[in-house]
């Protein structure tokens, strides 16, 4: 099986060509394949697949073998990867995924794709479509008790379920120890992402994330799109902001419709794997 591995910021994945579904993938490979220690190693695995709807498909497997929706930095790779390789000749183009259709837009210099803008969509704040436990309208800074303490949380969909919590407290360990402990919490039936924000300033933060299905990780595209619509919606940011991440940076603008992404993607090497 041919592959290659791409990041974005740090979250780094392995994307394979499924243009003639030749790929057989399923849960189980894909997390050996993900595995840093007897496989590739990655944070997710994503094929790119024909799609009846949009120029092209994208299927991701999270590191330990559940499918994701949606995934931001994914996305940006995904991009990169499938302009220079040639499945997809157009700058801007559609990809279908399971949380909906996404359109990149990207930037090239001298025939490389050095920035890529993804439009990600609109966010959805009812808690049937993070999934939250209580019914809400809109789950924005509410209290939850996780292991008897309590944390004020902005909940949303953004492609996958994401949850805010604005803190100084932005450590590995903390953020290792907390995050994990909502992600599993009764509040959200099918899981979900927990990103830690720091406010710099009303265009600038830093976020640290615990990703739902793959643990702490470097940068989370969805994480810093849902980030910085929590911090618009508490009226703690203005609608273009820089988000600060451990691998990087990624400007993230929402005017209260769809939210757009920008930053860069990498490829890092190619391979064969029996």
């Amino acid at each position: 099986m041919e592959f290659y591995k791409y990041t974005g910021l740090g979250n780094d994945f392995i994307i394979m060509d499924n243009i003639n579904n030749d790929v057989e993938m399923d849960g189980e490979l894909a997390k050996k394949l993900c595995d840093r220690h007897f496989g590739i190693g990655a944070d997710g695995l994503v094929l790119a697949s024909p799609s009846k709807t949009c120029d092209i498909r994208m299927e991701i497997y999270n590191s330990d073998g559940s499918i994701a929706e949606m995934c931001g930095n994914a996305s940006r790779c995904f991009a990169k990867f499938v302009y220079e390789k040639k499945l997809v000749t157009k700058e801007k183009f559609n990809i279908e995924t399971l949380a909906g259709v996404i359109e990149p837009s990207l930037q090239i210099e001298d025939g490389q794709v050095k920035y890529v803008t993804v439009d990600m969509g609109e966010p959805r704040f009812h808690s049937r479509e993070i999934p939250f436990s209580l019914d809400m309208d809109r789950v924005v800074d509410y209290p939850i008790h996780v292991d008897g303490k309590e944390y004020r949380i902005t909940s949303m969909f953004m492609g996958v379920p994401h949850t805010v919590i604005f803190t100084d407290q932005i450590s590995d360990e903390y953020v290792k120890e907390i995050g994990r402990k909502i992600e599993i919490s009764d509040y959200f039936p099918r899981k979900t992402n927990v990103n830690f924000v720091s406010v710099l300033s009303r265009k600038e933060i830093i976020i640290r994330t615990w990703e739902r299905g793959a643990g702490y990780t470097l940068a989370c595209g969805t994480g810093s799109c849902a980030s910085v619509v929590a911090g618009i919606l508490t009226d703690r940011l203005d609608e273009n902001v820089l988000v600060h991440l451990r691998g990087g940076d990624l400007n993230i603008e929402w005017k209260g419709d769809n939210v757009l992404m920008t930053g860069e993607a990498l490829e890092v090497f190619k391979g064969n794997i029996s």
